[in-house]
């Protein structure tokens, strides 16, 4: 059936300012694609990836390449092979899953053969900083059980030893993962893992640059390694090997729920641990996620908690837990 196209571009300010090794922002700016047969709209929700070369220019001039094959009839399983793998097709392949939920009167769990979603533990991101800012951070987050910390900063402000040792001061008791964004090097690999092995640190990712991690292959390390920027498809599973112990899945990344359900089911089948992330984006984007999150060791879809606002019928968030995601918003 052919299908009409809309998106927007929208801005949605974040709660202070979120800071990682490649830099900080103040806001979210995400694309929002919708899907009309006439009757019902299905929307999808993407997040530009400028560590892949996507801008919001680039993003939306791909959305719109695909005006004239949804209208000729291009349906999601087409859209797999039409698209690269990238935020442009994660925001379609969303707003069709959406679309088919609604037209069938099923859920999109249901479609996709999986079990009702359950609430989750998620991670709560403390954003690279001085130790004492971060520490800070902590302590007014200290009533969660799950804390994501962003290491991999410039020394000038403190170096990670300090960070992490402060954020685990602030915060005794809270499970910690750390993420360096690709903020580590050969020469202070070591010292940095044993850092957050001091610390209580149960994961770190992606410790080194993509395409720089050689470094991890045979490394007797005191703690899991986690793959972020050098994952993003099946196909980049396989330089994985013997570096990486577990694999974070984002749908920005992967092109959309289709494709990340698939890498979750081969990389468990690798023997990968299974971590669920997130861009900072609104609910919306989250909803989608929290369907791949129900199996995955570690969840981290906090991006609408670290916005001033969220957008209506979002997630609901009770302490830890994040819910799935209602009708009125998707799926």
């Amino acid at each position: 059936m052919a299908l009409t196209l809309t998106f927007a571009v929208e801005r949605w300010p974040i709660a202070g300012s979120f800071a990682i090794s490649r830099g900080a922002k103040t806001q979210a700016v995400v694309v929002v694609a919708e899907l009309g047969d006439g009757q019902i709209r299905g929307r999808g929700e993407c997040v530009p990836y400028a560590r892949y070369g996507e801008s919001v220019d680039s993003v939306t001039a791909a959305i719109e390449s695909m005006r004239q094959p949804l209208a000729a009839g291009l349906t999601r399983e087409g859209l797999q092979s039409a698209m690269p793998a990238g935020a442009a097709r994660n925001a379609l392949d969303c707003a069709f899953w959406d679309l088919e939920a609604k037209r069938s009167g099923r859920r999109v769990h249901e479609l996709a053969g999986l079990p009702a979603p359950q609430p989750l533990t998620t991670a709560f991101t403390i954003s690279l900083g001085a130790p004492a800012e971060m520490a800070k951070a902590a302590a007014k987050a200290v009533q969660r059980s799950l804390l994501k910390v962003k290491l991999g900063g410039n020394k000038d402000l403190g170096g990670d030893g300090a960070r992490i040792a402060a954020v685990r001061a602030a915060a005794p008791r809270t499970t910690l993962i750390v993420d360096a964004n690709e903020g580590w090097n050969d020469g202070n690999l070591a010292a940095h893992l044993a850092a957050c092995a001091e610390a209580g640190v149960v994961l770190v990712e992606q410790p080194l640059p993509e395409g720089r991690d050689r470094a991890l292959a045979g490394l007797s390390r005191p703690i899991p390694v986690c793959a972020d920027e050098s994952v993003r498809d099946r196909r980049s599973l396989a330089a994985l090997a013997g570096k990486y112990d577990a694999v974070n899945i984002k749908l920005d990344k992967a092109g959309g729920l289709t494709e990340a359900l698939a890498l979750v089911q081969e990389a468990e089948r690798a023997g990968f641990a299974i971590m669920a992330g997130c861009m900072v984006a609104t609910s919306l984007a989250m909803a989608p996620a929290m369907l791949l999150a129900q199996t995955a060791r570690f969840v981290d879809l906090d991006g609408p908690l670290l916005l001033a606002k969220d957008r209506p019928d979002g997630l609901r968030y009770v302490d830890s837990l994040v819910y799935p995601a209602t009708p009125a918003l998707w799926g």
